[in-house]
């Protein structure tokens, strides 16, 4: 009997998971389109959230569009394995959702504002896939940095999901946790679409408002 689920849509086990290794991946210094740092530390006073919408390369262009932001990058986080790389997390097999860190100064944006374009901007309600994207990597989260950022969220889900149900939706399926590692993608993956205009971009909305 083979030791892990072979489906991509069932979330693999400690136990099972790849094994990863000690080193990080090598990152650029500075985000491509903003010039920022992609890594902390951050200026004092701003704040970190972390999101998980589908496949990461549309879901931080949304992010570093937006008002406040002071920096964005992509990385693999709520799962197991320590700095696997992109084709490990394809398999599976680290447990480990596509994910956006995001970097933004609360004098200049809210967490709130931050979770309206992360409610509107995917299908919250469809499990371990988003779209034709398959599989526990592409799931939806919400990884809280800090304890508000929790209470906001679970708050922000219960207003949307009434809002999605009345649309003719299903439940809404989004993880809501507190961050753990958070193990950074490879350099090219960090602002994709600045670097590929014409590259794919799965990302979706259901065209429902949130607040």
């Amino acid at each position: 009997m083979s030791l892990w689920n072979p489906s991509k849509t069932v979330m693999v086990t400690a136990d099972q998971a790849l094994p990863g290794r000690a080193s990080e991946i090598h990152l650029p210094e500075r985000h491509y389109v903003l010039g920022t740092p992609l890594k902390p530390p951050f200026p004092v006073g701003m704040e970190v959230a972390i999101f998980a919408m589908g496949c990461f390369w549309g879901a931080e262009r949304l992010f570093w569009k937006a008002k406040g932001v002071y920096s964005t990058s992509v990385g693999y986080t709520g799962g197991f394995t320590e700095n696997p790389s992109y084709e490990e997390v394809c398999t599976a097999r680290t447990g480990h959702a596509e994910a956006v860190m995001v970097a933004f100064d609360p004098a200049e944006t809210t967490y709130s504002a931050l979770l309206r374009l992360f409610w509107e901007g995917h299908n919250p309600t469809q499990g371990m896939r988003q779209g034709n994207d398959i599989g526990t990597q592409y799931r939806s989260a919400i990884y809280w940095t800090i304890p508000d950022q929790g209470d906001v969220a679970d708050a922000s889900r219960e207003v949307y999901g009434d809002a999605l149900r009345q649309a003719g939706f299903g439940a809404i399926t989004t993880e809501i946790a507190q961050a753990g590692p958070f193990y950074w993608a490879e350099g090219y993956h960090q602002q994709y679409l600045a670097k590929n205009p014409g590259g794919y971009c799965g990302l979706g909305g259901t065209g429902v408002h949130c607040g």
